[in-house]
C-alpha cells in the first residue's frame, strides 16, 4: 500500500470513530439534521460518510442522552442536551492531554 493510501485510510478511521465528538463539537453552533452532519465532514475533512454511520452515531447520541432530536417539517433536528453540553466541555478542556496521549502513541520506538 503506497503512503498516500495509508494515509488516506488514517484519515477515515480517524473521522469516523470520533465522529460522536466532531458532532458534539459542531451541535454547539447550534441544530443539525442527519444530512447537515454529512455535509459538514464532508466540507470540513473531504471524506463523504454514509447515511448508515451518521444515524447510527446520531441515535447512539441520542439513547445516551447527550443530544436530543425533534422532527423539524420533513425532517429529524438534533440539538445538544445539558449533559451533551457538559460532555464536550470536558472533552474540549483535555485539549493538551489528548494531544500528548496522539503524540506519545506516535512516537517511534528507538
Amino acid at each position: 500500500m503506497e503512503t498516500s493510501a495509508i494515509l488516506r485510510e488514517i484519515h477515515r478511521r480517524i473521522i469516523k470513530n470520533f465522529l460522536d465528538i466532531l458532532v458534539l463539537a459542531e451541535l454547539r453552533k447550534g441544530a443539525m439534521s442527519g444530512y447537515d452532519v454529512i455535509v459538514f465532514i464532508h466540507e470540513k475533512f473531504h471524506l463523504l460518510v454514509s447515511s448508515g454511520t451518521v444515524y447510527t452515531t446520531m441515535y447512539s447520541l441520542e439513547r445516551s442522552g447527550l443530544i436530543s432530536g425533534s422532527s423539524n417539517h420533513r425532517k429529524r433536528v438534533y440539538r445538544l442536551t445539558a449533559k451533551g453540553e457538559e460532555t464536550i466541555k470536558t472533552i474540549m478542556s483535555a485539549n493538551d492531554r489528548i494531544r500528548y496521549l496522539m503524540s506519545t502513541l506516535l512516537k517511534t520506538q528507538r
